[in-house]
């Protein structure tokens, strides 16, 4: 599991998989910080061309130990209306 976020905002992705036949696309639980996070797929090149303030990029959380599922996280944040990560 990956997560990534945004330095100036709210928005977490935990990531788990990657599409092998389209390998730009990963799928994880999405959250943009506005209280509705879900498990999708998202693109990697989008990712990656987010630019916030003063070119601040999406980073990745070289911190992160996961303890749980996806879907042990995506229940969570269902409940909770955000990414506890």
């Amino acid at each position: 599991m990956v997560k990534l976020f945004t330095p100036w905002g709210n928005a977490t992705w935990l990531l788990t998989e990657i599409d092998p036949d389209e390998p730009d696309l990963t799928f994880g639980l999405c959250d943009f910080g506005m209280g509705f996070p879900e498990l999708g797929s998202v693109s990697m090149t989008e990712l990656t061309s987010v630019a916030g303030p003063f070119g601040l990029k999406v980073e990745r959380d070289l911190h992160l130990t996961a303890n749980r599922t996806l879907s042990a996280y995506a229940e969570e944040a269902a409940r909770v209306s955000k990414i506890h990560a």
